[in-house]
């Protein structure tokens, strides 16, 4: 019995290397960008990051599929320092079968968000080269759409009708002073007129009296 322990224990490390290899079917790319995301808060990536990379991983499947896995069921290869490897998850059944990729894929756009936040990280720092994050549904919004476009008509006709009345009522005013500076102009000159006859009427011409008086004599 202990022998095949120790045969299982060897060999996972052989299946994991033969698995888990670029381009390999069932075997995505991930890179991380932590240093662009955090800037001066940017933390080492380390073995133990790894495993919490696994975990989230083994997370994902559960939560997707149902099956139980665990991080032996996550397989990492090609890790480099500028924090980019390569994973193949398999089988809790069989550790030596790769999960179908579709499977894989949806586990990974129904967790994203979860696996990005136990990293600080986004869609865009944090690359599944190949699996894109499930989109949002859109939200409903409260009011009906044509409802929306029934108040906009509505009010610009309301504020059309504003605009008339006003301009109609500033018009009225305008016509209005008009007269009034018109009758007012009016008055003025017939004032001036009656002014200036009355001066003529009282001129004494002295010209006529002279000649009365030369008559007389």
């Amino acid at each position: 019995m202990l022998e095949r322990i120790v045969f299982v224990l060897c060999l996972l490390p052989v299946l994991s290397a033969e698995l888990c290899k670029p381009d390999a079917p069932g075997a995505y790319k991930v890179r991380l960008s932590i240093r662009t995301a955090l800037g001066d808060n940017a933390y080492n990536w380390n073995k133990n990051e790894m495993f919490l990379f696994k975990a989230a991983m083994a997370y994902a499947m559960s939560n997707h599929t149902g099956k139980e896995y665990s991080v032996s069921n996550i397989n990492v290869c090609k890790e480099t320092l500028r924090v980019s490897f390569w994973f193949v998850v398999t089988s809790p059944d069989d550790p030596s079968t790769p999960v179908g990729k579709e499977l894989v894929e949806a586990a990974v756009s129904k967790s994203r968000h979860r696996i990005n936040s136990a990293f600080l990280l986004s869609d865009s720092t944090l690359e599944f080269v190949g699996i894109y994050p499930t989109l949002a549904a859109p939200v409903a919004p409260d009011t009906p759409p044509w409802l929306i476009a029934f108040g906009v008509v509505i009010g610009l006709v309301g504020a059309g009708i504003v605009f008339l009345l006003v301009s109609t009522v500033v018009e009225k005013k305008r016509r209005k002073k008009k007269k009034a500076e018109e009758k007012e102009e009016d008055e003025e000159a017939r004032v001036k007129t009656v002014e200036n006859g009355s001066t003529s009427d009282g001129i004494y011409n002295t010209t006529f009296s002279d000649e009365d008086r030369f008559t007389e004599m």
